[in-house]
């Protein structure tokens, strides 16, 4: 099972899509490693830089609509070959959503008002999240600021994500 655990790459914007998540001159790549230099690259937000930014994190909270555009498995790929395993969201796009547990990945649904106090109480700290699956509950802290958070998730796409996703969990079951 993949770790969902790690400091906090905050997105202060909805409607990130797919392109923006891996550009799609990209998506003639041989292996999902060579897609690793790509994550977020066109992605337009004020003082985002993807080579600075995305180093060390392991977890991305943003707004809502993560994921909208074309449909392709290389969005959360790219994710997973820089080690971000988390994402949290107001929502997803449906498709998106679940090539994330079908990858293994943490799709996390909050409510709007949840997400703005994630950004009020931790966006631009030094702020990490660990996860307790069984529990359904994440917290995050920042050195002095610690909140816990509970999510939902369907049964089925958590023993996906415990499985290692859809491939792991088919060899498991079938």
């Amino acid at each position: 099972m993949k770790n969902f655990n790690g400091k906090i790459l905050f997105l202060d914007r909805s409607d990130i899509n797919t392109d923006e998540i891996i550009p799609a001159k990209y998506l003639t790549e041989l292996t999902k490693a060579a897609l690793k230099p790509y994550c977020l690259e066109d992605l337009s937000l004020p003082g985002f830089d993807p080579k600075r930014d995305i180093a060390g994190k392991s977890v991305i909270v943003t707004r809502r609509n993560f994921g909208c555009g074309s449909s392709r498995e290389h969005a959360p790929w790219v994710l997973e070959c820089n080690n971000i395993n988390l994402v949290i969201a107001e929502n997803f796009a449906r498709i998106f959503r679940q090539n994330m547990f079908n990858c293994g990945l943490m799709a996390i649904s909050l409510p709007a008002e949840e997400i703005d106090d994630l950004f009020r109480t931790f966006a631009n700290t030094d702020a990490e999240l660990t996860t307790d699956l069984d529990a359904k509950t994440f917290t995050v802290t920042n050195g002095s600021v610690s909140k816990t958070y509970p999510f939902s998730v369907g049964e089925f796409d958590l023993e996906l994500v415990k499985a290692g996703g859809w491939v792991s969990y088919a060899d498991q079951k079938y």
